[in-house]
């Protein structure tokens, strides 16, 4: 016969074998998910970091850590087709429940080497005209997402180049000729041009020595000043760019905050690192469940008007106290 003790603890033996299988089934189903990330920047450039950053840190606020429950896969594409491609191939194959895809050759690198995995992009100038969602309110594939800006805003551009500087009456546009993007966004400045009495000369951005040529002949006139639209082109070559605004002394406003902290005049467009963040968002949503064909695309929400004040004096101009005021940002 057993004694007491030793029935006690078989009796507490049985019970906890009964609940081993339950519990090793929990732990199955609290599976490590994984999210690949693909930027089309360089890890050493100075956009790439806080944007990623800016991502990392709204995913571990909706409740995912690296390293926890979830792993993050990262890789930098910084502009070069081959190397977009090969990584793109790495991401699919490790099997991730999401990509976040930064700009827009990721995604079409992306969408031609998978139609399943779930794809969520940032910083896409016409994700419609591109072909990578049937439509913003109904994406229908496994890619949505938030656009870089809507058309309407870059009418703002020739308000404010006539406000910061009144004498301009011509305007190069630096624009990237031959896509839907830079198609939009010159229409949009050209619906901000009535009124102001300026004159537009479009400059392609794609051939470098044709761009230095053709703003150097541009300012060979008097009263000129210039806009640069976004496009990764423009991005790559922003130093290029802001330096020959500089050299033939052309007040120039620009679509993105990071011309203006390498030295150009002023710039209105959406914040970068609010987009990165707004896409961990749906990042979240697809790793609980919802499907990307579900989710529309957004534009941005937040914009900011950036000057830089050591410029406008090396330009002789004064900068109305109106617009500083409105200003988020003003580089001393």
């Amino acid at each position: 016969m057993l004694d007491l003790g030793r029935r006690q603890f078989i009796t507490m033996l049985a019970s906890a074998a009964a609940t081993w299988p339950v519990s090793a089934r929990a732990q199955q189903t609290e599976r490590v998910r994984r999210v690949g990330v693909l930027m089309s920047v360089a890890a050493d450039g100075p956009d790439g970091e806080p944007r990623l950053a800016a991502f990392l840190k709204r995913l571990q606020e909706l409740g995912w850590t690296d390293g926890q429950n979830v792993r993050i896969d990262v890789r930098w594409g910084a502009g070069e087709a081959e190397r977009t491609r090969k990584y793109v191939a790495e991401l699919v194959a490790l099997g991730p429940d999401v990509i976040l895809a930064s700009g827009d050759h990721p995604v079409v690198a992306l969408q031609q080497a998978t139609s399943t995995v779930p794809i969520i992009f940032a910083m896409v100038a016409d994700p419609v005209g591109a072909g990578f969602v049937e439509s913003l309110a109904h994406p229908g594939r496994n890619t949505t997402g938030f656009t870089l800006y809507e058309y309407s805003t870059t009418a703002k551009w020739p308000e404010l180049l006539k406000e910061i500087a009144p004498g301009v009456k011509r305007v190069a546009v630096i624009r990237e000729a031959g896509t839907a993007a830079g198609t939009g966004q010159f229409t949009g400045v050209q619906a901000g041009v009535p009124g102001l009495g300026l004159e537009l000369s479009p400059i392609g951005v794609r051939d470098v020595g044709e761009m230095e040529r053709a703003v150097a002949a541009f300012s060979r006139s008097p009263n000129g000043g210039m806009i640069v639209t976004g496009s990764a082109q423009a991005a790559v070559h922003r130093d290029l760019i802001v330096t020959l605004a500089a050299r033939h002394k052309l007040p120039a406003v620009y679509v993105a905050r990071f011309f203006v902290t390498a030295g150009g005049l002023i710039s209105y467009g959406p914040d970068f690192l609010d987009e990165h963040r707004r896409a961990a968002g749906y990042v979240d949503r697809i790793l609980k469940g919802e499907k990307a064909a579900d989710l529309p695309v957004q534009a941005p929400t937040k914009y900011e008007l950036v000057i830089n004040l050591r410029t406008a004096k090396a330009l002789g101009l004064e900068v109305p106290l109106s617009l500083l005021a409105r200003a988020d940002e003003v580089i001393e």
